[in-house]
This record gives C-alpha cells, sequence and structure tokens, in this order.
C-alpha cells in the first residue's frame, strides 16, 4: 500500500491509499474554496449522560446530487470534485460538513471505489483489503489526536438510512468522549468479570458457536452471527476468532481472511428480500466497535463490526417508533434464528 497525503484548496487533509507503489499523486485541487466554517458544539445531557453534537452548519451539506455531480467521483471532464485526481484507489478526506470539529473531535469521509454505481459488495478482495487498511492507518493517525477518545468507521448505505450521496462511501468519526453504547459494554464487560472471572465478549462468541442456529458464517480466523437479542431484523455481528481491542491489532492471517468472510456477508444482505428476482439494494449500517483509547478494560474489549439493516421484509422498513425511540426498548420483528437461517439460504444463489 502506497499512502499520499495532500491538502484540498481550503486547507482540509486528503489521502490516497493506492495499491501500487509507482502511482503519483500530485494533481492540485483548483478550486476557490472558502476556509471550512463550522459551528459544532458539544453539549451534555445531564440526566441520560449522553453527548450532542450541535452542528448547525451540516444544513449546508450537499444534497442528493445527480451523478454527474457527485462530489465522491474523480475530477474528471472539466468537472472538479473533492478528489482532484482522475481516478484512484481509495481516498480519505476531512469531511467538509463536520459533525464533530476543532477541539471537539473530526471527522472523515472513505470513498471505497471510484465507480459511482459499485457498493462495497461488489468490490474486489484486494480492493476491500486496501479499505481495511485505510481503515487501520487512520484509526492510527486519529488516535494520536490531542483529545480524542474513541474512533469510529462506519458505512452506511441507502437514502432509507438518511444517506445525501450515493457514491459507495463510508465515515470516520474521532470523538472527543467515549460513547454511550460503548460505555455500556464496558460496564457489563466488567460486571461479568467481576462475577464469573471470565471475559464477557469471549463467552458471548463461544455461546453462539456451541448453539450454532444463529451462526451465518466461519471462517478460519472470523466468525459472523446473528446476536441472539437482535434489536434489528436483519443483524450481523463478525468477530475474528482471536480477541483484539482495535483494528491495528489484528494480525495478518485476520487481515488477509476478513474480505473474504465481509464481502459474502454483504452480498447476502443484498440477496435477502430479492425473492428469486431483482431487488433494490438493501439499506445497512456497519459500524466497528472498537476499544476507547484509554478505557481501564481496553485489553478486554473486542473488536467487532456491527452490520444491520433497517428493512424488514421487502418494501417494509423497521421504524423507530414509541417503544424503541422513546424509552430505547427494541422490538424486533423477525426472531434472530430465522434471520440466520435465511442467511444462510442466500448463500448458494447467484
Amino acid at each position: 500500500m502506497k499512502k499520499t497525503t495532500t491538502r484540498l484548496a481550503d486547507g482540509r487533509e486528503l489521502i490516497y491509499y493506492d495499491s501500487r507503489d509507482d502511482v503519483v499523486r500530485d494533481t492540485p485541487d483548483p478550486r476557490p474554496l472558502d476556509p471550512v466554517a463550522t459551528a459544532s458544539e458539544i453539549r451534555h445531557d445531564r440526566l441520560l449522560g449522553d453527548r450532542v453534537a450541535v452542528a448547525s452548519h451540516r444544513q449546508a451539506r450537499t444534497y442528493h446530487p445527480p451523478a454527474d455531480a457527485c462530489p465522491l467521483c474523480p475530477s474528471r471532464e472539466g468537472r472538479d470534485s473533492e478528489i482532484p485526481a482522475a481516478d484512484y484507489d481509495v481516498v480519505v478526506f476531512e469531511n467538509r460538513f463536520p459533525s464533530l470539529a476543532g477541539d471537539h473531535g473530526r471527522c472523515e469521509v472513505v470513498c471505497f471505489t471510484p465507480d459511482h454505481e459499485a457498493s462495497f459488495a461488489d468490490l474486489t478482495e484486494e480492493q476491500a483489503a486496501l479499505v481495511l487498511a485505510a481503515w487501520t492507518d487512520r484509526t492510527a493517525e486519529l488516535s494520536q489526536l490531542p483529545g480524542v477518545e474513541q474512533v469510529f468507521c462506519f458505512e452506511n448505505r441507502g437514502r432509507e438510512i438518511g444517506v445525501t450521496l450515493g457514491h459507495p462511501h463510508g465515515q470516520i468519526y474521532a470523538y472527543p468522549f467515549t460513547t454511550p453504547r460503548t460505555e455500556r459494554m464496558l460496564r457489563s464487560l466488567a460486571a461479568h468479570r467481576e462475577t464469573t472471572g471470565g471475559n464477557l465478549f469471549d463467552e458471548v462468541v463461544a455461546d453462539e458457536l456451541a448453539d450454532g442456529r444463529r451462526v451465518v458464517l466461519e471462517g478460519e480466523h472470523w466468525v459472523a452471527f446473528v446476536p441472539y437479542a437482535a434489536h434489528w431484523p436483519y443483524e450481523v455481528h463478525l468477530y475474528p476468532r482471536r480477541r483484539v481491542p482495535d483494528l491495528l491489532a489484528l494480525d495478518d492471517a485476520a487481515r488477509t481472511e476478513f474480505p473474504q468472510v465481509y464481502l459474502e456477508v454483504l452480498r447476502r444482505f443484498d440477496r435477502i428480500f430479492d425473492g428469486g428476482q431483482a431487488a433494490p439494494p438493501t439499506p445497512y449500517i456497519a459500524a466497528w466497535h472498537q476499544a476507547p483509547l484509554r478505557a481501564a478494560q481496553r485489553e478486554e474489549f473486542a473488536l467487532h463490526l456491527e452490520l444491520f439493516t433497517i428493512r424488514r421484509t421487502s418494501g417494509k422498513l423497521k421504524f423507530l417508533a414509541g417503544s424503541e425511540s422513546g424509552m430505547n426498548v427494541f422490538i424486533n420483528d423477525v426472531p434472530p434464528e430465522a434471520a440466520a437461517e435465511r442467511l444462510r439460504e442466500v448463500a448458494s444463489k447467484s
């Protein structure tokens, strides 16, 4: 992998990740851009203990542009985009409309491919491995920024999720705090250690493998399963068999196998609702859970990826209504065992 760091016209950082070492990335950004002005602040909810990022400048962000005006495509045919080069492998750059900025963290955009019509599931194993390398490198770099406590790599796909740019891309948030969801995991982890002396993550994975009904896919170094108490209609958790706290700690064998396993899971997600016919791509969120940088139980935490869709059946979405939004009590319409069986069934389809 070759990494080339440069700057956009407004001073934002842009990084090219290339699979070839002989690629030269020296195309300047010719756009007359003003410096990015953000109004991001973080407020603390005293009742819940949550933090809320208030970012009014995001109201002006790009919203569903036509394909020929996509800011994530390469700059070609006289049209300048966020990526000055006429082609690329993987690109990461600072978000022009960040939710977190300055002393309140950092937000980056990850472009998986220059192909506007593709998706992550369409990548080759080599391309997916390069994305994994970029996620890992950004985790390492962002972890060194002052005040950053947790690095979150994720992908939102589909208008149903709220995606405003159709180009295949993800994001990385560098939070100046440990997120509430991770704090809950850490509390459960600590309580389990105190009660049983064991590691909760290890036992969850072992229990799913022993039960087998919710296992979707097994590799030599990764296992994918629908969790026992899945919140979403179709939800898969992907764990390395060897527990590690973050992407940086994955060994070479796990890195090599990851594209095979993850691409297969994503392709099965796209086949869940097809009914034997072409169907719209499945909307989903794919979220990497990494250990906070300074957590007391950092080495006890287990890196894993959580993938889920808000579609519960063909043409119907799972909405977060009163119980979910008001009380954070999820009601799942699809039994996890049935979801896992369906995800196993679609493996044989082309």
